[in-house]
C-alpha cells in the first residue's frame, strides 16, 4: 500500500479521539543546540489558541487493526474498513516532511493494538525515541499510552513525549464491560496511575522531564446510560485521583454495522458542548459536579449555558454587588468570567463601580445585568414566572456550537 493510501485510510480513522489539546507544553533542549520543531503556545489540533494561533497536529493512528472488538469503535476486530498500519520509519518520514512544508506544529499518535500492549506500545515509544534522539525534533508529541503496556515503556513514552493519555472510554464501569468487554477499569486506572507517579517525579528539582504537559482522558457521550451527573461525577474523581489536564467529552456517533446494544441515534453536539462548559465550572469557577446539574432527569439544560442554569434555579443568591462580593460569588455571575472578575476586583480598588465600568470590564453585560448590583443599577425582583430565561436563553437559530 502507498503511504498516501496509508495516511489517507490512519488519519480518518485518528478523527474520532478528540484529545487533542496541546497546551502546556515547554521548548525542548533539542532547540537550543540547532534542532527542528515549533513548541509554543497551546491549542487543539487544527484549531485555536487563546492568543488566536492555530495550532496543528498532525494526528493520525500507527495502525486501525485491533485485537479488541468494542461495540462502539469504528476500528473495532470485526468492523468491516480497510485496514493499514504505518511502519515506524513512515511515521517519523511523514512527521518531519509535514513539519518542513509548515504543515504541522506536532504530532499526535494512537493506535490500534496489535498482537499485544507492549509491542503496540514498544514502536510508538520508537517513533518519539527517533524524532527526539535522531532528527533533534523539539515540535510538540501527544502519544496515546496502550492501557496495560508496562511501566517501563509506560515511562520511556513520558520522556519522550510532551503529553500522554489514556482514554477512560466510558464514564461507568458496567458499561464498558457490556460495550468493551475486552477492556478493564481497573487497568486502565492503574496506567493513568503510573503516569501520575512520574509526572510528580519529575516535577522534583533536577529530575528529568516526564510529560511535561500532563495527561488527560476521554469519555464518549451517549453510548451508554449515563447522564450528565453521572459523567460530571466520573470527570470530577479522575481530577483528583490522577491530576489530569483535561478530561475530553466525545459525543457518541453511530457507526456502520453497529451493536444493538448501542443506540440508533447520536448523541447532540450540543450535549458535549455543555459538558465541556459544566467542566469548566468545576475547574476554574469553584463548582462541584452534585450542584451544576439542576435537573431531576441528571441532564444539563440544551437551552442555556450551565451557569446560567443553576443562577436561574439559586435566585436567592442573586442579586450581587459587583463592588463588594468576594471573588468565589462574583465567579458565579452568569456572564463573568475569570478575567473579567480580576478585571473588576482590580478597578473596583480605584473607585465605585457602575453599569458603564462594567461594560467596560466584560462583554456580557445583558447577560450579568439581572444579577448584579451596581453604584447606578440595582434589578427589579427576579421573577419566577419565566420570563427571565426567555430573556436571556438564545434563540433556537442560534443555538450553535460558537456562542
Amino acid at each position: 500500500m502507498q503511504l498516501r493510501e496509508k495516511l489517507r485510510i490512519l488519519a480518518d480513522a485518528a478523527k474520532y479521539d478528540a484529545s487533542c489539546s496541546s497546551s502546556g507544553g515547554r521548548k525542548r533542549d533539542s532547540l537550543k543546540s540547532g534542532g527542528i520543531g515549533s513548541n509554543e503556545g497551546s491549542g487543539i489540533c487544527h484549531s485555536y489558541t487563546p492568543d488566536g494561533r492555530c495550532v496543528s497536529l498532525l494526528k493520525i493512528l500507527l495502525t486501525n487493526q485491533c485485537l479488541y472488538d468494542c461495540a462502539y469503535c469504528i476500528n473495532r476486530r470485526s468492523s468491516n474498513v480497510p485496514r493499514a498500519k504505518f511502519t515506524v520509519d513512515e511515521v517519523v518520514k511523514l512527521t518531519l516532511d509535514f513539519y518542513k512544508r509548515n504543515y504541522i506544529e506536532g504530532l499526535f499518535l494512537s493506535s490500534g493494538i496489535i498482537k499485544s500492549h507492549d509491542e503496540t506500545m514498544e514502536e510508538m515509544v520508537r517513533v518519539a525515541r527517533s524524532l527526539r534522539e535522531e532528527h533533534k525534533f523539539g515540535g510538540y508529541i501527544h502519544l496515546k499510552l496502550i492501557a496495560g503496556a508496562s511501566p517501563e515503556l509506560i515511562a520511556q513514552a513520558g520522556a519522550y513525549a510532551d503529553r500522554v493519555s489514556v482514554n477512560v472510554e466510558l464514564p461507568k464501569a458496567d458499561s464498558l464491560q457490556v460495550l468493551a468487554p475486552e477492556k478493564r477499569g481497573d487497568i486502565i486506572r492503574k496506567s493513568m496511575a503510573e503516569v501520575r507517579l512520574g509526572i510528580d517525579a519529575g516535577s522534583e528539582k533536577n529530575a528529568p522531564a516526564f510529560a511535561p504537559a500532563g495527561q488527560s482522558t476521554q469519555m464518549i457521550v451517549g453510548a451508554d446510560g449515563a447522564n450528565d451527573r453521572d459523567i460530571l461525577a466520573s470527570s470530577r474523581q479522575l481530577y483528583s485521583s490522577y491530576r489530569l489536564k483535561r478530561v475530553f467529552y466525545s459525543a457518541f456517533s453511530p457507526i456502520p454495522d453497529s451493536s444493538a446494544r448501542l443506540p440508533l441515534q447520536a448523541a447532540p453536539l450540543m450535549r458535549e458542548h455543555r459538558l465541556y462548559q459544566a467542566d469548566w465550572m468545576m475547574r476554574f469557577y469553584g463548582f462541584t459536579s452534585d450542584e451544576i446539574v439542576t435537573g431531576d432527569d441528571g441532564l444539563l439544560d440544551l437551552a442555556i449555558d450551565p451557569k446560567l442554569a443553576w443562577a436561574l434555579a439559586h435566585r436567592e443568591a442573586f442579586p450581587v454587588d459587583i463592588n463588594r462580593a468576594d471573588r468565589e460569588l462574583l465567579l458565579r455571575v452568569p456572564g463573568l468570567g475569570v478575567k473579567s472578575i480580576d478585571k473588576i476586583i482590580a478597578a473596583r480598588r480605584q473607585r465605585t463601580l457602575g453599569l458603564e465600568d462594567i461594560a467596560r470590564l466584560t462583554r456580557s453585560l445583558e447577560k450579568c445585568r439581572p444579577f448584579i448590583v451596581a453604584r447606578d443599577w440595582r434589578p427589579v425582583a427576579l421573577s419566577d414566572d419565566g420570563s427571565l430565561r426567555a430573556k436571556l436563553a438564545p434563540p433556537p437559530e442560534q443555538m450553535d456550537l460558537f456562542r
